[in-house]
Formats: structure tokens, sequence, C-alpha cells
């Protein structure tokens, strides 16, 4: 298990602290210190489900400064996430072949009763 976490973050913070209260014990991944590679940030979409574009932050000044928009093509977006890591929505969760954002941290719960059945 991972967690792509950045301390700043409230939710990310509660996110890890969740983690803990259940006992799992994540590798934590600082992508704002040690940044993201090309294939991380297309793996993160495959195991969330969803398209890239939803994997940005676009409250994020970074977001207009790359010219981003719904309709960015996937490799503009990919050198962005790994140009600007800051990009990346926050925390995500990975467990296995799968993943989900703490957005509610709650959310991320989700991986853990597909780990049971």
């Amino acid at each position: 298990m991972k967690i792509y976490h950045n301390p700043r973050c409230s939710k990310s913070r509660q996110t890890l602290l969740l983690l803990h209260e259940h006992g799992y014990q994540p590798e934590v991944v600082l992508y704002l210190e040690v940044g993201l590679q090309p294939e991380e940030v297309r793996g993160l979409a495959v195991r969330l489900g969803c398209e890239l574009h939803d994997l940005l932050r676009t409250t994020e000044a970074a977001y207009k400064e790359h010219g981003l928009s719904p309709k960015s093509s996937e490799d503009t977006i990919v050198q962005s996430m790994v140009s600007a890591p800051v990009l990346l929505e926050r925390p995500v969760v990975v467990m296995g072949a799968k993943a989900r954002v703490g957005r509610p941290p709650i959310s991320v719960l989700e991986l853990f009763d597909g780990a049971s059945q």
C-alpha cells in the first residue's frame, strides 16, 4: 500500500491518520519532493479508473500556467504533472491494482472492503 502524501494538505494528513487508525502502515510517497514519473501518472489513472484530467487539481496556478483544460491531450497532462507534481489530486492511496483519492478521507476505506472479499 502507498499513499501519495502532501503533509501540508489537511485531507492528506487525515487520510494518513485514518490508515494508521485501521492498522495500516502505507509507504508514504512525498511526491512533491521526489516527483512523479510518466508511467506512474498513467498507472494512477488506470488504478483509479479515471481519465488523466480527473487527476488534476484544476484550481492550482500550475493548471493555468501549463495551459491545461479538459481537452488537453494525455501526453500534455502527463508531462505537466511530471514537471509540476502539485497538480496531482491528493491524497491518492494505492492498494494492489486499485486506488482511491482521499476526498473525503473515508473513501479510501473502499479499498479494504474489496481486499476482504
